[in-house]
């Protein structure tokens, strides 16, 4: 069993994390749009974002990206260096990440239970396609 491969980790970590945040942006700029901006308004918010919140989203994507192929790094000895794999780690993060997201929001009411819902299926396909992008390019060291 070789050691992880700290660089293909970082690699794929931030392909993974540009699929995420390519995804958000066109999911929350675009999909679920006027749904967010309806939440808002009842809010009496925006939804404009401030350059450094954007800038804060764009660097969780990018740490959820890495983590996730840190993970898949982490337990290709057992399960495997295969898409399967990867879709199980993908799963994993889906659960620790969007769905406790969801689930801390869901009881302070700010956005309707149905576009929870709808983010949280979206969530799923994300970060099981950014799993599957950036374990594509992970490889193992060589065992010395």
């Amino acid at each position: 069993m070789g050691k992880i491969n700290s660089t293909r980790v970082l690699l794929g970590g931030l392909l993974a994390g540009l699929v995420i945040n390519i995804s958000e942006a066109f999911l929350n700029m675009v999909v679920f749009k006027a749904d967010i901006e309806a939440s808002m308004k009842s809010l009496n918010k925006t939804m404009n974002a401030s350059g450094g919140a954007i800038a804060i989203y764009l660097c969780w994507g990018f740490l959820v990206g890495i983590l996730a192929i840190y993970i898949y790094a982490a337990v290709r000895p057992r399960f495997g260096g295969s898409a399967k794999s990867a879709f199980r780690v993908g799963i994993l993060m889906w659960l620790l990440v969007y769905i406790q997201s969801a689930i801390s929001m869901a009881p302070m009411g700010l956005f309707p239970p149905m576009l929870l819902a709808k983010g949280m299926i979206a969530g799923m396909v994300e970060i099981i396609l950014a799993t599957l992008v950036g374990a594509s390019i992970y490889k193992e060291e060589p065992v010395a």
